[in-house]
């Protein structure tokens, strides 16, 4: 079936970001919920799995590691299929249509805020409503692992964090990149999963799945606060996402790739 070239992945990707801004608020609201929640998913999804083989673990952390990273792309890839929204992918989203000026800059910041509020209200249906009131993560070993981890997470310095966040975003968006290269379901499922699962193998910071693990972590009683998780993690993971999603990939993907014209979309 062939596959999306350079300029056609552009081009793609460009479109999404132009249709999306045309949304109205209700749609886009939706949309940005379910991405959180699918998000939210694929984080449950690889909690359950590598917290769930601690022997394993303590032999082998690279090999535990790599399947929390080779089941979290499940997300990404629900985001992708359903037309669902993500902050982070609207990074490169919406700075295609803000370089060929079919967007303004306040529309590009109005979007992405809307985008990264509702993907928490996603991110927390699930982490409160399914994952801490179902228990599924309430007990070992589930719960050491997804406390240990969110730990790490928010004692961090705040340059790690921004920098590892810039690594994350740039492999997510690189994800959604390829994804579009695809003509079926399955070529666009690998396109997404090579980068996602390598980021989160590398233990980089997406500020959206950090939604899920850190609140859930709370939640479940580990001894971090709200203010921990905001000033420490989700605020330079923030940062880092945005940079490296509309740095490293749209603009430098929208200037290498990007011919169409700017009154079109």
């Amino acid at each position: 079936m062939g596959y999306n070239n350079p300029q056609q992945i552009a081009t793609e990707f460009y479109s999404s970001g132009c249709y999306k801004s045309r949304l109205s608020i209700t749609k886009f609201g939706i949309i940005s919920i379910l991405g959180g929640a699918f998000i939210a998913f694929g984080g449950l999804l690889s909690v359950i799995v590598a917290g769930g083989i601690p022997g394993i673990g303590a032999g082998n952390p690279g090999l535990v590691k790599f399947m929390a990273g080779a089941l979290f792309p499940i997300g990404l890839i629900m985001v992708s299929i359903t037309g669902a929204d993500l902050f982070t992918s609207d990074c490169t989203a919406f700075t295609l249509p803000l370089m060929k000026k079919k967007i303004t800059v306040t529309t590009f910041c109005k979007f992405l805020l809307l985008s990264f509020l509702f993907n928490f209200i996603g991110t927390q249906l699930i982490a409160w409503l399914f994952t801490y009131q179902t228990g599924l993560v309430s007990h070992d070993p589930w719960q050491t692992y997804l406390h240990q981890y969110a730990d790490l997470k928010v004692n961090q310095d705040f340059l790690k964090v921004f920098v590892k966040a810039i690594g994350a975003n740039w492999l997510v968006c690189l994800g959604m990149w390829m994804g579009y290269s695809a003509k079926d379901i399955i070529g666009k499922a690998i396109g997404i999963w090579i980068p996602v699962m390598l980021f989160v193998t590398l233990g980089y910071e997406h500020s959206i799945a950090n939604m899920f693990f850190i609140p859930t972590a709370i939640y479940t009683g580990a001894d971090i606060t709200w203010g921990q998780f905001l000033v420490q993690n989700l605020l330079p993971a923030t940062l880092g996402n945005i940079i490296g999603g509309a740095g490293l990939v749209g603009c430098i993907y929208g200037y290498l790739y990007l011919t169409i014209d700017s009154h079109t979309n």
